[in-house]
């Protein structure tokens, strides 16, 4: 490891490191102004002796023990500053996770908030047309119920509607056409005369029905006076129906 390595990473090393490692370095300067001692010198200076040409011979620096374990040291410090701070860049990764974390799941939270809000909003709002889709229904339907004119051609026109919906055939003009035979369009007509009468059960109505037919033949929904325009219209039809196939198919007395 180069020392301008070792330099670059000492600068992350907390307060407690760096006086460690200055203690340390201390003691390598010591070691190595020991280790310049030649190793043949006299601890005790005598009096100067004639130079010898031949050189001094000086102990290695890097050789020697002291400075092998000031670097081992070193070595060993590093690593434990490194281990120092690989611990707490783990710490604060794992603390930026927990929060990356923390806001990912307030925000599925928010989002499904949001989901369920806009699911309600709109269920209410196909509930709000459904009903306003109804209420328009029931409206327009008002709107078309007919009004039938109170005269021989609204009862027969109303008779056609009710004859229609319970499956009776017969037209306007067969409807009419015995009428202004039977009766010339007066719902109160009576015939006195015929042998119904003579039996004590006379026509009447617009199209001369007997009370016993018009009971037998009455269709549901309709008055049951003989004499209501409509009434006696619509049984006489179902009767012509049950008798003779239709009250088109009746050109005299039935």
């Amino acid at each position: 490891m180069s020392l301008s390595s070792i330099s670059g990473r000492r600068r992350r090393l907390n307060k407690t490191q760096k006086l460690s490692v200055a203690g340390i370095s201390a003691m390598a300067v010591a070691a190595l102004s020991f280790s310049l001692v030649p190793a043949n010198a006299d601890p005790k200076p005598e009096a100067a002796t004639p130079v010898s040409a031949a050189p001094a011979v000086f102990t290695s620096v890097a050789g020697t023990p002291q400075a092998k374990a000031v670097q081992a040291s070193i070595i060993e410090q590093h690593s434990t500053a490194e281990k120092l701070v690989k611990a707490a860049d783990l710490a604060k990764a794992k603390k930026a996770a927990a929060v990356a974390k923390a806001k990912a799941a307030k925000a599925a939270e928010a989002a499904k908030a949001e989901a369920k809000a806009k699911a309600a909003a709109r269920v209410k709002a196909e509930a709000t047309a459904a009903k306003r889709t109804e209420t328009q229904a029931a409206s327009r339907s008002e709107v078309r119920t007919p009004v039938y004119a109170n005269n021989l051609d609204g009862w027969i026109s109303q008779a056609l509607d009710i004859m229609r919906a319970h499956g009776i055939p017969g037209s306007y003009n067969g409807l009419h056409r015995n009428i202004m035979r039977e009766s010339t369009g007066n719902p109160n007509a009576v015939n006195g005369w015929d042998v119904n009468a003579q039996n004590g059960t006379p026509s009447c109505g617009l199209l001369q029905v007997i009370q016993p037919t018009f009971n037998a033949y009455h269709v549901p929904g309709t008055s049951s006076n003989i004499y209501d325009p409509v009434a006696n219209i619509t049984a006489a039809a179902n009767y012509a129906a049950d008798k003779y196939g239709s009250i088109d198919n009746v050109n005299s007395a039935y």
